[in-house]
């Protein structure tokens, strides 16, 4: 509810000190507080703890790290899986057996070689590896005992090769292949029997990958999440042991860990400021129509109220569990949107609560407790035109503060009866206390630094406040064209999105001034009366009625009207001059206008700064012209209202103003139908005789 200033190069300089003092102020927030706790220390996993590190306070979380240990180790636990043993891999290497024992025979039986051939035939086999010593075992046999271990050999192979043989264990089995022989043959025959069947021993039973990864996932899933637990007061690490992952992730759970001191910390803290920094800038920069920015003292208050709440939040969230969810951090947004519109809260409450949080470990679960309650207790408070609206602003924040711990820390988060009271208790209290330093503050800030609030211009805009009597009191037609002005400026206020509550009341106050000297306006004059105007010169008459200006500012600061409604009182006639007066005395001077000073005919200012004031301008001007001049059809009111328009224009009484050439448009059309719906023509009703007969008490009377 600020007024829009021209850009100058002090305005400038000044936005540009505040967003760089505000910048700095979040940085040493977001570094200094939790670096200088005593509590916190400097140490790594592979360091020697220098001291007994203790538990400050009592905890209970789930370690990411044993829970991740004991899984390995489960995982370790489960032995590599095998296949079934495969029949087909036993008959397959039965048959060459047999195909080698029958190649044996052959060279056995084959009377056209010798000896020596036979040897080397033997020697050549590539599935039997003989050596000369058993080789000419085998043909020293006579056929009666080489049929029997060749039936003997099949008949081995064939037992070890029906039970699951793996690369693990073949060693094993090919050594127990020599009991397998039947005890009838002699040893160096049982010998010659195992060396060949040992042989053809081959693993039939082959490793699954497929089914030891999913044992071994089954084996980690089996574990429970670990949860540790720490008594205050308990050693985590004792002094001189090396500090391990598992106690790293203690101290960082118990935030015993100093967050600020490495360059990552620093740069990372610096670069979630600058985004701030910046995306603060451009929301209201881009908002052409945010007249906060053109305001020092605007700029000013939203700063203090952004570190004060952002210094408290450093101080309270840091190693507490359930303090932070106490504290009114949403109180900053309402209190904010309440002085200088939604936007703003909108704004300062999604910097606020993302920073407040940032680099601690409870961020993921306050940034949005934060965030959701502070934007939703803004859409509850609205316009915040009633008391009730703060309370229904903090039954928002309440709401939406339940909504989001259950939805952010009750599913990672153990929590009993009690705790869960606890909780509940702490959100309540949070949307209560918000609403409540929001109300407040508010009042305050509106009655020391003169900032306009809803609240504050309904009380004022009563009947019964003082100046508001002494008004119609003195002068009654100044207060009911007061009235009408109000009415015109309010529904155009509505209809281009300016402030219709702040437009209606500070219409009604801007011609208060002449309620110190009524008889010399014509609305107060009775019919017939002195025109007082003919006596006096133009230029007095014009500094009279100028003066009904600085009348209005005097009565305003006496009854203590906020400065924002004095604005309307200044700025109602802008710098436009009192055109009826500097017309008779150019016609006295004969036309020649350097014999007047065309000053003395002109309003102090300064010209409208806002949309507000722009339309109390632009509706005085048209109800005044209307009022006199009683256009008979709707085209002549249109040409009214858009010539009064154009005459403020090419005096440039709209250049500091954010109307644009669409709010003139939607203004005409608020104009027309308001003034239409005012001065419509009436029906001219005939004079009824007087009767002689008495009135029947039966019959209803007609109204006009």
């Amino acid at each position: 509810m600020q007024t829009r200033q021209p850009v100058t190069a002090r305005l400038r300089a000044w936005q540009i000190l505040l967003l760089l003092a505000a910048s700095l102020g979040t940085y040493l927030l977001l570094t200094m507080p939790i670096g200088l706790r005593p509590t916190s220390l400097s140490v790594d996993v592979g360091e020697v703890a220098p001291r007994n590190l203790q538990a400050p306070r009592e905890a209970e979380y789930v370690s990411e790290v044993r829970t991740e240990e004991a899984r390995a180790a489960a995982e370790r636990s489960v032995a590599p899986i095998y296949t079934q043993a495969d029949p087909s891999i036993a008959r397959q290497q039965i048959e060459r057996l047999r195909t080698a024992l029958q190649y044996i025979t052959l060279v056995r039986e084959d009377v056209n070689s010798t000896p020596e051939q036979k040897q080397n035939d033997l020697a050549a086999l590539s599935d039997v590896r003989l050596d000369p010593a058993t080789i000419q075992q085998i043909l020293d046999l006579p056929a009666a005992r080489w049929d029997p271990i060749q039936q003997e050999t099949l008949s081995v192979l064939e037992q070890v090769m029906r039970n699951a043989i793996r690369e693990d264990n073949l060693e094993s089995v090919q050594r127990t292949v020599i009991s397998r022989v039947s005890l009838s043959f002699p040893e160096e025959q049982a010998d010659l029997v195992s060396d060949l069947a040992r042989t053809f021993i081959v693993p039939n039973s082959l490793y699954s990958e497929e089914l030891t990864l999913a044992a071994r996932q089954a084996a980690r899933d089996a574990v429970e999440p670990v949860v540790q637990k720490y008594k205050s007061g308990e050693t985590i690490v004792p002094g001189g042991e090396v500090v391990t992952p598992a106690d790293m992730e203690a101290l960082r759970e118990l935030n015993m860990i100093t967050p600020g001191n490495r360059l990552e910390d620093l740069l990372g803290a610096g670069a979630v400021t600058v985004i701030s920094a910046v995306f603060v800038s451009l929301y209201f920069f881009r908002k052409r129509r945010s007249t906060v920015v053109y305001n020092w003292h605007s700029l000013l208050v939203i700063s203090i109220v952004f570190i004060v709440f952002l210094a408290g939040a450093r101080l309270v969230i840091p190693e507490r569990t359930l303090l932070p969810y106490f504290y009114p951090l949403p109180a900053a947004g309402l209190l904010l949107g309440t002085l200088f519109g939604l936007e703003t809260g909108v704004a300062i409450s999604l910097a606020l609560s993302l920073l407040a949080v940032y680099g601690l470990p409870t961020a993921t679960e306050l940034a949005p407790y934060y965030l959701l309650s502070s934007l939703t207790g803004l859409l509850f408070l609205g316009p915040a035109r009633r008391f009730w609206a703060f309370l229904r602003g903090g039954a928002g924040i309440t709401a939406a503060g339940i909504a989001t711990i259950l939805a952010y820390y009750v599913p990672i988060h153990q929590i009993d009866a009690v705790g869960a009271l606890q909780l509940l208790g702490a959100v309540a209290f949070n949307g209560l206390a918000s609403a409540s330093i929001a109300l407040t503050l508010q009042y305050l800030l509106a009655q020391s630094l003169g900032f306009t609030t809803a609240l504050q211009l309904l009380d004022i805009s009563r009947p019964d406040f003082p100046l508001l009597q002494f008004f119609l009191r003195n002068a009654p037609g100044t207060y009911q064209h007061s009235l009408q002005v109000a009415n015109l400026a309010e529904q155009a206020a509505e209809r281009i999105g300016a402030d219709p509550l702040l437009t209606r009341v500070g219409a009604q106050f801007h011609d208060v001034g002449k309620a110190n000297n009524p008889s010399f306006f014509i609305e107060n004059q009775l019919p017939d009366s002195i025109d007082k105007h003919h006596d006096l010169p133009p230029e007095e008459v014009a500094a009279i009625i100028i003066r009904h200006v600085t009348d209005g500012v005097v009565l305003a600061r006496k009854y203590r009207l906020p400065n924002r409604l004095i604005d309307f009182i200044l700025e109602h006639h802008g710098t436009l001059i009192t055109r009826y007066q500097y017309n008779q005395a150019l016609e006295a001077a004969g036309g020649d206008k350097d014999k007047l000073d065309i000053e003395k005919f002109r309003y102090p200012g300064p010209r409208p700064r806002s949309r507000e004031t722009a339309l109390l301008m632009l509706a005085d001007g048209v109800e005044a012209r209307t009022r006199a001049e009683r256009p008979a059809t709707e085209e002549d009111l249109r040409a009214l209202v858009r010539n009064v328009m154009d005459v403020a224009q090419r005096n440039g009484q709209l250049d500091d103003t954010l109307i644009t050439l669409r709010d003139l448009t939607l203004i005409t059309d608020a104009f027309v139908t308001t003034l239409r719906g005012q001065y419509h023509p009436r029906i001219q009703y005939p004079k009824s005789e007087v009767s002689t007969q008495p009135a029947d008490p039966t019959l209803p009377i007609q109204k006009p």
